[in-house]
């Protein structure tokens, strides 16, 4: 097992390569009631769980971005109610980054706080969204603009679980394993450059390595910036044009798919601005096919996806601003792209 430690509003670790369910046990042994959510692909391996001399409740959300809505979570907060859970008692989320977001959001809001504890069962949901305590649900308006910071008590990684995942599902994790590499340790790309997904899921060793060190990633970012003042933004690279293409897509692309397009997009636009090789941006577009993920949108598709980018997180006022690179591992923001520069970054990655 390898355990990284998150400095936030509380320390906690992510434990990589444990046992789900004895670590779990372990964890929440002190709490009189547990609510496990999770979906449906998780039924089997959930329900099987013992929870020892604990009170265990279960809560199934649909699949997917249909469980971060407001009707999931006004039942669920009902369904908390009707179980009587207090302060002392806890919230598991087990499942990709949807149950973990919507877990922990849950968990926020529930008497004002109570403890969580993220079970990630995706590639995702390991590397980045069970990490750094940003939880939330989506709007009509876009994707996770209710939210709340709030970390979990423990985050437990049982590889295990990848062995599940469909090859899609394990190559669209790998976009945010990418990324992490782009915008801070290089030797993730050193270490996937040239490998097909085969290659990599049939190597075990390997693919805890880039786990370990995405998490590495992220927990340095999020413990120096916990409520995403200005250093954890760079942990959004190219998830600017993914959020909207994830609306515009009405969700049938995955998350990771999504950002894939994304990182091009971002790299794109700082080789428009002057401000990275060629060469880099190709690295992008090579890396990120070769494991099998799409780096093309329509190109009849940006008079939707142009008023999208307004609803990014990182947006001020009327200011448009984005993540991007001016080298491998140095981090840049662009704050004065004007609209014909981003059509003709975008241009490039159309199809």
């Amino acid at each position: 097992m390898h355990t990284i430690r998150v400095h936030s509003e509380h320390e906690y670790d992510v434990v990589v390569g444990c046992q789900w369910e004895s670590s779990l046990l372990q964890q929440a042994s002190s709490h009189t009631r547990i609510a496990v959510i999770f979906s449906s692909t998780m039924r089997e391996q959930v329900k099987a769980l013992n929870a020892g001399e604990s009170e265990i409740h279960f809560f199934e959300v649909p699949d997917g971005e249909a469980a971060k809505t407001s009707a999931t979570l006004h039942s669920l907060w009902n369904w908390l109610g009707a179980a009587g859970f207090t302060r002392s008692d806890l919230i598991v989320g087990v499942g990709g980054g949807t149950i973990t977001d919507l877990a922990g959001f849950a968990a926020a809001t529930w008497l004002r706080g109570i403890s969580w504890i993220a079970v990630p069962t995706t590639v995702a949901g390991m590397v980045d969204a069970s990490v750094g305590g940003k939880t939330g649900i989506n709007s009509d308006y876009g994707k996770n603009l209710i939210g709340a910071f709030h970390s979990p008590k423990t985050v437990l990684i049982d590889t295990s679980w990848l062995l599940t995942l469909s090859d899609r599902d394990f190559a669209a994790g790998l976009a945010e394993v990418i990324k992490s590499g782009f915008i801070a340790d290089v030797q993730i790309l050193e270490k996937i450059s040239g490998k097909n997904l085969a290659q990599i899921r049939s190597n075990a060793e390997l693919v805890a390595d880039l786990i370990i060190r995405s998490v590495a990633v992220k927990a340095h970012v999020v413990s120096a910036d916990f409520k995403e003042s200005f250093n954890r933004e760079i942990l959004n690279y190219g998830h600017t044009l993914a959020h909207a293409i994830e609306i515009d897509s009405k969700f049938s692309l995955r998350h990771g798919e999504a950002v894939s397009i994304g990182l091009v997009f971002a790299a794109e636009l700082a080789q428009v601005k002057g401000l990275l090789s060629e060469s880099v941006v190709e690295k992008h577009r090579q890396i990120l096919q070769t494991v099998g993920l799409p780096t093309t949108y329509p190109r009849d598709a940006w008079q939707k996806l142009f008023p999208l980018l307004a609803l990014d997180k990182k947006s001020r006022g009327h200011l448009l601003r984005f993540v991007a690179l001016s080298a491998l591992g140095t981090v840049v923001r662009i704050e004065d792209a004007n609209e014909s520069e981003l059509m003709q970054a975008y241009e490039r990655i159309s199809s």
